[in-house]
């Protein structure tokens, strides 16, 4: 793959995460899951809001980092920027695998946009980890 293909690809990922970082601050609407937070404990309803602040915040570094790097990282040859890659790639990769093995198939199975969802997002994030991992080898 040429340096420039993956540079775009790479931009792609980091636009794709920056959307992924807004959808999870908004999560709790789009979901409808105002009544369940508000029925937790205060320590839970705390932990769960700060984790989606961070998880989102964590989300656009990697989309920020990734744009700005990404000829660099589609150059190769610079540690830093491999060992980013490598980090990225295992945090999509995991994700992956989570999406599958946590949460519970009745949540998806005989559903049509639900099914459509979780499979769109095993490829995404499959995705991404593939990419990243490509940028993390070269």
């Amino acid at each position: 793959m040429s340096d420039a293909v993956l540079t775009i690809l790479l931009r792609a990922a980091a636009t794709g995460q920056i959307i992924i970082a807004v959808l999870a601050t908004q999560m709790p609407r789009i979901l409808h899951w105002q009544d369940d937070i508000a029925r937790m404990s205060l320590l839970v309803r705390e932990v769960f809001l700060i984790h989606k602040f961070f998880l989102a915040f964590t989300l656009l570094l990697f989309a920020l980092l990734t744009w700005r790097f990404a000829p660099e990282i589609s150059a190769g040859g610079n540690p830093v920027a491999s060992w980013l890659c490598g980090g990225i790639s295992l945090f999509w990769g995991i994700r992956t695998v989570f999406q599958w093995t946590f949460y519970s198939p009745d949540h998806w199975r005989g559903k049509r946009r639900e099914t459509t969802v979780h499979w769109t997002l095993t490829f995404v994030y499959g995705s991404w980890c593939g990419l990243y991992l490509l940028g993390a080898l070269r």
